[in-house]
């Protein structure tokens, strides 16, 4: 069926005797092994430590250094990496989906076949069917790809929000379409498999997450800023103000557009839309919190899945629902919070009319000046910076896909892209 640098899974048929039977659950038989592949800890370990010597050199690189620990993600990396080989994990972790999910008829999980599954071999039911990038085969099934794709996005949130435990690793052949005529139930699935990449939301990021979800469904670039911070996006010193400013703008000019719509903008209107938040383009204030990793790695493949099956699929909109259902949580069960802010606003009403004639006196003795900065030199480091922001987003880009093509068994293609990350890296630093 498939076949991967860790391992390959074949279908199988159990035997009479081992025939899966559960008190109301139909007898599974059908099953698919997934098999690893010998000697593969040893090949990741040499793969690991040939990456930990890259990234030593680039933890040197300030601008890399001030944004990202790099050692640290390389940890969160190899700990991901020691979790897909076990497959007594994998099997634990289809359990606990299984569980969040035995109630709900649109989102199939395969059972683990315990008797046959070791820390090298995993055997599971067959739930595989329709990939779900075979856009055309899935319409010809009578599946209307919009209600995929808000299936597929709602699964996420109801895993991320409600359960702060989802599955890391949603690519196409880990997502397929089980048809009405294939199901149980007469009505069609969404099947996933592949449970050795998962994900826990720390819990130093939940109300963070939860903020950032209301902000975006409410449109408050206030509450996102703080939010990011929550997060630990920011770095130290982050000019709070501007950043309120150009995620306001961001809302005002770009909120509610799919991505269809947001294609068809005039690329000089973002341009336009940089040179006015070009301070924000200079300083660059953010990080990756390296506990946030695989959260924003699911997302943005997440994002690109539901606007693949349906390129007018709206993510703002549906993102609207949680968000009032977060901020409905919050009226009714956080009373404290809201006591805090009435006091402050009070405070801040009481101070209101002593501030403003102490403005109004600042006036009339013309003590109030306005400053304009020195722009040409500004726009020389803006020049500068950008010019190291392409170079590091090109070694980026290179160096990940590197890495993701060799983790996927193509060696070749991979070095060749790990190589060609050292020529922009290069210019990088003699800059």
């Amino acid at each position: 069926l498939a076949s991967a640098s860790l391992g390959q899974v074949h279908r199988a048929v159990l035997k009479t005797q081992d025939t899966f039977s559960e008190e109301g659950v139909a007898d599974i038989n059908r099953v698919v092994v997934k098999i690893q592949r010998p000697e593969i800890e040893k090949i990741i370990e040499v793969d690991l430590s040939a990456f930990r010597i890259v990234t030593g050199w680039l933890q040197r690189y300030k601008p890399i250094r001030k944004r990202v620990d790099l050692p640290a993600l390389m940890e969160e990396f190899s700990t991901i990496l020691g979790q897909e080989i076990d497959y007594i994990n994998e099997g634990q972790n289809a359990d606990r989906f299984w569980e969040y999910y035995r109630g709900m008829t649109g989102v199939k999980i395969p059972r683990v076949i315990w008797s046959k599954t070791t820390r090298k071999v995993l055997t599971l039911e067959d739930v595989y069917a329709i990939k779900i990038t075979n856009y055309l085969e899935i319409k010809d099934a009578g599946v209307d790809l919009n209600e995929v794709a808000k299936r597929l996005f709602s699964s996420y949130m109801e895993q991320i929000f409600a359960k702060e435990f989802f599955h890391a690793d949603p690519h196409p052949g880990n997502l397929f379409v089980i048809p009405a005529i294939d199901s149980p139930g007469g009505a069609w699935q969404l099947a996933f498999v592949d449970f050795g990449m998962v994900g826990h939301v720390p819990s130093n990021a939940r109300e963070g997450l939860r903020d950032a979800v209301i902000a975006v469904g409410t449109q408050d670039a206030s509450r996102l800023v703080q939010a990011y911070n929550k997060l630990g996006f920011l770095l130290p010193g982050a000019d709070l103000e501007i950043l309120e400013r150009a995620e306001k703008k961001a809302f005002e000019r770009f909120w509610g557009k799919t991505m269809s719509e947001l294609q068809e903008i005039d690329h000089r209107e973002f341009m336009a839309f940089a040179m006015e938040f070009r301070e924000l383009m200079y300083d660059m204030p953010f990080q990756i919190p390296q506990d946030l990793l695989l959260l924003g790695r699911t997302v943005a493949i997440l994002s690109g899945m539901c606007t693949g099956l349906d390129p007018g699929f709206n993510l703002w909109e549906n993102l609207r629902p949680y968000a009032e259902d977060l901020v409905k949580t919050e009226l009714t069960g956080n009373w404290e919070m809201w006591w805090g802010e009435i006091q402050v606003l009070l405070r801040s009403l009481i101070s209101l009319p002593k501030r403003l004639d102490g403005v109004i006196g600042q006036i009339e003795r013309g003590d109030i000046k306005v400053q304009a900065p020195e722009l040409q030199s500004q726009l020389a480091g803006i020049e500068k910076n950008l010019q190291g922001l392409t170079g590091a987003v090109l070694f980026a880009a290179l160096f990940v896909g590197g890495m993701q093509l060799v983790l996927a068994g193509l060696p070749l293609p991979g070095f060749i892209l790990l190589g060609s990350a050292l020529i922009p890296l290069l210019m990088i630093l003699i800059r």
